[in-house]
């Protein structure tokens, strides 16, 4: 992972370089932000609502045209349980016990991450500022999400170690993405960002092999959906505003 990351920062500085002694031919740029999905298909019948950090690299080349990469962490505190869920564990009075006979505090939440290869197209919008528009994007990629059955205070060794892969539900499996954002971004180039709906559709299946609950071998294929608003705050890399910058933008007035 390390050597990756290392790799990363290496090509961002060398597009950077390269971006200024080309004359801005493209605008590489890092985002960061905050996402809100209200789940359908599948995805409603196990969570809730649920919120998303993302952090992403992206190009916008001077046609306009817009490429690169993003991945979203996935948290929610709703998880929908399912008949049978935990049966296995759980005493008169529907309680569940720790190793010492106590009755057990669980904390019971929505984990997941997905990532996308996307690329659009930017829309300029108005005079007054063209550094600014509609960007329309779709990506592919891939969704991965589990139950996070958290239990601190106690030790519950059947909610341990590999013995806790039978209770997750661990789901995974490619996944498509459509958005609509308006960016802006100021000519002085210090604020931008952009705001938009977005909207994923995974295929995916549960990869355990059995859940020990149920005793079930889950095999069902899903359709996991999630619709929400996205809010990113866009960091260029640019290194000077070259007379390239107005063969992005355009003019500035």
């Amino acid at each position: 992972m390390k050597r990756w990351l290392l790799v990363i920062f290496v090509l961002i500085f060398k597009l950077r370089d390269l971006n200024a002694q080309a004359d801005s031919i493209l605008d590489p740029q890092i985002t960061v932000g905050y996402a809100y999905h209200i789940p359908s298909g599948d995805m409603a019948n196990r969570f809730g609502n649920n919120s998303a950090l993302t952090l992403g690299f992206h190009a916008k080349f001077k046609s306009n045209w817009y490429a690169g990469v993003h991945g979203n962490f996935l948290f929610g505190n709703k998880v929908i349980q399912e008949e049978g869920f935990l049966q296995n564990l759980k005493v008169d009075g529907n309680y569940i016990l720790d190793n010492d006979g106590q009755i057990a505090t669980l904390v019971i939440q929505e984990r997941g991450w997905c990532a996308f290869a996307d690329g659009g197209r930017f829309f300029p919008m108005g005079n007054a500022n063209t550094f600014s528009g509609l960007l329309v994007s779709g990506g592919v990629g891939f969704l991965q999400h589990k139950i996070r059955i958290e239990h601190q205070e106690t030790h519950i060794q059947q909610l341990e170690g590999d013995y806790l892969k039978g209770y997750d539900r661990m789901t995974n499996g490619p996944c498509l993405r459509q958005s609509v954002e308006y960016m802006f971004q100021s000519k002085s180039g210090l604020v931008n960002f952009s705001i938009g709906v977005e909207g994923m559709q995974g295929f995916t299946q549960n990869r355990r092999a059995m859940n020990f609950d149920t005793g079930v071998i889950d095999r069902q294929k899903r359709v996991d959906q999630l619709y929400g608003v996205r809010l990113c705050w866009m960091l260029h890399l640019y290194r000077r505003m070259s007379p390239g910058f107005e063969d992005i933008y355009g003019p500035q007035h």
